[in-house]
């Protein structure tokens, strides 16, 4: 049964994350009104042709007044540009939430446009994607059996803690608290590592011609390990900057593993070697595909 939660909802950015939230809310009955905020016609106008949102505006008053949440999905790189042109026209009663990887670089953009971290802001994250982007790829059940970390600050108050996290649980997501620094170094190590990697394996290939056309060649390894490369340059570049820190902390502990891994292959140390492969092993078809080693 459709609960409606909400008069108006804005979401900036009708993207791939931000028209799927638009949808879903708009397939579970939970607001009377959902709003497109952008900066491109077409795609505001195929998001309403696509019944993912309800109404459009390319100005950002109309779009944030009246509105009991404003969800943010813009790039990292935009949102204290995004914030700061909002904040004149945001209510102390409208609840603020995001859709950015990098939680403690978001806090930071509204804590320094705000001078404070206002009691209606909760920062959010929600753990899912596609290789396509853009409105067309928008997905109602995007986040359906998907995590979303939630970042609270000591000042975001409990009920609108409590009303994202009904929303998110409404668009069938599976909702956990985390601390914003815990967030970013979990994130830089798990998510933000691994697509770098991609990015780095898949343009070291392209830049050594002496390989021929050497991507005629990859099996399904390769195109496994390198799928997220084709992810958005765009966004990745902010995800970079954003979460400097622990994304280079985490690459530094992966250049030494890969140092170690020279030298056991150098040394033609095969028993070290296995002892790598089988632990990563044993390790991967625990945690992530549930199987049980004797």
């Amino acid at each position: 049964m459709n609960l409606q939660m909400f008069n108006k909802v804005t979401v900036v950015g009708v993207g791939l994350i931000g028209g799927s939230f638009a949808k879903g809310i708009k397939a579970q009955g939970l607001a009377k009104e959902v709003c497109g905020y952008g900066v491109d016609t077409e795609a505001l106008q195929l998001a309403i042709e696509l019944n993912v949102i309800d109404t459009a505006t390319m100005a950002l008053e109309t779009a944030v007044a009246d509105s009991d949440l404003v969800m943010l999905a813009v790039p990292l790189g935009a949102m204290p540009s995004v914030i700061a042109s909002l904040k004149p026209y945001l209510s102390p009663n409208t609840i603020l939430t995001d859709a950015g990887s990098a939680k403690q670089n978001v806090i930071d953009a509204v804590h320094s446009v705000f001078g404070e971290l206002p009691t209606n802001f909760v920062p959010g994250h929600p753990i899912a994607g596609k290789e396509q982007s853009g409105v067309a790829a928008a997905d109602a059940d995007l986040f359906v059996k998907h995590r979303v970390i939630l970042t609270p600050t000591p000042q975001s108050s409990p009920v609108a803690v409590a009303k994202v996290q009904a929303v998110w649980q409404a668009l069938g997501a599976e909702v956990e608290l985390l601390s914003a620094t815990f967030h970013d170094e979990v994130f830089a190590a798990t998510s933000h590592l691994p697509h770098l990697l991609a990015f780095a394996l898949v343009e070291m290939l392209h830049e050594h011609p002496e390989l021929g056309n050497v991507f005629r060649y990859t099996a399904g390894g390769f195109r496994d390990f390198s799928r997220i490369a084709s992810s958005d340059a765009t966004m990745w570049r902010d995800i970079a900057l954003a979460n400097p820190q622990a994304i280079s902390k985490w690459l530094t502990e992966y250049r030494d593993y890969l140092t170690q891994m020279i030298g056991l292959i150098e040394a033609q140390d095969g028993a070290a070697l296995y002892e790598l492969f089988a632990t990563a092993k044993r390790a991967r078809d625990e945690h992530i595909l549930g199987k049980k080693h004797s």
